[in-house]
Formats: structure tokens, sequence, C-alpha cells
């Protein structure tokens, strides 16, 4: 799976769940973000460049 931000692949546990979260924009659907984007941006951020 790749960042919504940044485009870069996120990794993944051995049970299959990201390194990373999902963020909702105002429509409600989610777009996965990985970790370094997270620490980066702050979510009004992140939700312009989804």
């Amino acid at each position: 799976m790749k960042c919504a931000s940044c485009g870069q692949k996120i990794e993944t546990t051995f049970l299959g769940k990201l390194v990373g979260t999902y963020i909702k924009d105002a429509n409600g659907k989610k777009h996965p973000i990985c970790f370094e984007c997270q620490r980066a941006f702050t979510k009004p951020q992140l939700l312009e460049r989804v």
C-alpha cells in the first residue's frame, strides 16, 4: 500500500497492519498515511495534500 501524501510504500507488520495511520477526508473516505508524513505534517496539512 502507498502513502496518499508522498506515494512512498508503507511498511506492514506480520499481521498485515500498517505502520502508519489512516485519515478521513470530509466525505468520509480513508487515506493511508505513512509514519514519516504523520510526523512531518498536521492533519489539516495532510488533508490538503491528499
